[in-house]
């Protein structure tokens, strides 16, 4: 039997951007009865359906649209975008964009609105602000601050909600295997040059590892995958390999889970609450950390009481066993595995004695 095609979307600069074109076509044409718009995406074009567009007083309009990344694990799904437009006469440019609530804003202030977003809303706008007017558009992300702590949008800088990031306004759906086999490549290549690997969660691992000073050419991407890539890494001749990442997803570790989606196990308050008992920590505690909304929360509290130190560095001691241990029983080789975990703004909270020394080793490879 075939398995259906996987459906491609679109990023969630051009939702926002398709709400704002609405807004200000209403302002300029009155009501339409088509509740869907083209949005030209520099390369395409694509039609985006509006939900709702009313205009709120004479020289400004609101439009909703919902997110659709296609058949993709994204967080935005169905999020709703408003963009509220305002015409006013002239005011040094044409086009000023703000971020209204749910709009993240970088530690500067400004809007978390990024160079494809920002061209997209200038292909888009900028044709239909009528001369000597300026056109402000606020994009407001009314789930925008709760769905932003469950990313690691605080560690690029960027606070109170979502940015409008990317590189295309297509969001296609690559398969896991597709993910899978991209890294395998990328580890088999860099192991020819270094038996000494770096595996960085992410793209906050990735800044972690640079502010520490790592070469690039031993760092290694590993998405979920931590546990197929380090068989790979032992099956490949890998002598070492350092682990770089959130605690709230290496921690999984520690439990023997080695696919760190939360897809398919999410445990981390559990395994925070078991290491605080192993560190001699009492049971009202154990339940305060069962009880945090997030890991981070969890971390938090555990700082505030001074146990923070000791339950993490338990926590890194038993997630560098446990995947030396993975490796044996998969790869039939022994390998040394260091960890590193840091919190949500990119902090290092724990890392155990293997790391300093495979940090120190990889540091002098930039000599």
């Amino acid at each position: 039997m075939d398995l259906p095609m996987a459906r491609t979307g679109y990023t969630l600069p051009v939702f926002a951007v398709a709400a704002a074109k609405m807004a200000l076509l209403h302002l300029l044409e009155g009501r339409n009865s088509k509740l869907s718009v083209t949005v030209d995406l520099l390369t395409t074009e694509a039609d985006i359906p509006i939900y709702q567009v009313a205009a709120m007083e004479a020289t400004s309009a609101l439009a909703i649209t919902l997110s659709d990344p296609g058949d993709n694990l994204d967080l935005t799904r169905n999020t709703p975008i408003w963009a509220w437009v305002k015409l006013s006469e002239y005011q040094r440019q044409a086009l000023v964009l703000e971020a209204g609530a749910g709009l993240g804003k970088t530690t500067t202030g400004e809007p978390a609105i990024y160079q494809y977003a920002r061209r997209l809303f200038e292909a888009n706008l900028l044709p239909l602000i009528p001369t000597g007017q300026t056109a402000t558009v606020f994009i407001i992300l009314p789930e925008g601050r709760q769905l932003a702590q469950r990313t690691s949008n605080e560690a690029f800088g960027i606070l109170e909600g979502l940015a409008l990031l990317g590189t295309s306004g297509i969001s296609q759906p690559l398969s896991a295997a597709d993910h899978l086999e991209e890294f395998r490549a990328i580890l088999q290549d860099k192991v020819k040059s270094s038996p000494n690997l770096v595996f960085c969660l992410g793209s906050n691992g990735q800044q972690v590892a640079q502010r520490l000073s790592i070469p690039e050419q031993v760092i290694v991407s590993t998405g979920n995958w931590i546990g197929a890539l380090l068989v790979e890494a032992g099956l490949n001749q890998a002598q070492s390999v350092l682990l770089i990442g959130y605690q709230g997803k290496l921690i999984k570790l520690a439990a023997g889970i080695f696919n760190t989606s939360s897809h398919i196990a999410d445990a981390k308050l559990e395994i925070i609450s078991a290491a605080v008992i192993q560190v001699g920590g009492n049971l009202q505690t154990a339940q305060a950390v069962l009880e945090a909304k997030t890991a981070d929360a969890a971390y938090k509290h555990l700082l505030g009481i001074g146990l923070a130190e000791s339950v993490f560095a338990a926590l890194a001691e038993k997630i560098s066993h446990k995947a030396q241990d993975y490796v044996g029983k998969y790869a039939g080789v022994s390998i040394k595995v260091g960890t590193v975990l840091f919190d949500r703004k990119g902090k290092v909270i724990s890392q155990d004695a293997t790391a300093l020394s495979l940090i120190n080793s990889t540091k002098s490879l930039k000599q």
